[in-house]
């Protein structure tokens, strides 16, 4: 299976990295950070997919449902992140979904969350 490629995308855009860093990008799969990571950061996963299928042969490409999740200590650092995230992907996936803005009442982390729709070629 193919993955869609949203790291590789992220950290070749200068706006997510001055964000994110680089040395590690703070942007990390299947929904998980490691402990005590800095803010703001970032996680993906993969919500829903499928492969185009065909009768006469294999599938050529792949779709990917993304969510993209990011925790930051102020709603302005969440969205500045989230837009960068946004503005890096929008030429080769469609933001789908904006699943909202939260605050987690033990952490008092902020949470902006959004879906990417991509279609990846094998």
């Amino acid at each position: 299976m193919s993955m869609a490629p949203i790291f590789v995308v992220c950290r070749a855009s200068t706006a997510v990295t001055d964000l994110l860093g680089t040395n590690p990008t703070r942007l990390y799969p299947f929904g998980q950070a490691p402990q005590n990571v800095a803010k703001p950061y970032a996680v993906w996963q993969v919500i829903s997919g499928s492969p185009e299928n065909y009768i006469s042969g294999r599938p050529d490409t792949d779709t990917f449902a993304l969510q993209v999740d990011v925790y930051a200590d102020s709603g302005n650092s969440a969205n500045a992140v989230g837009d960068a995230i946004r503005f890096a992907t929008e030429l080769e996936a469609h933001t789908t979904n904006y699943n909202g803005d939260s605050r987690d009442k033990e952490t008092g982390n902020y949470r902006h969350s959004f879906d990417i729709d991509w279609i990846v070629t094998r």
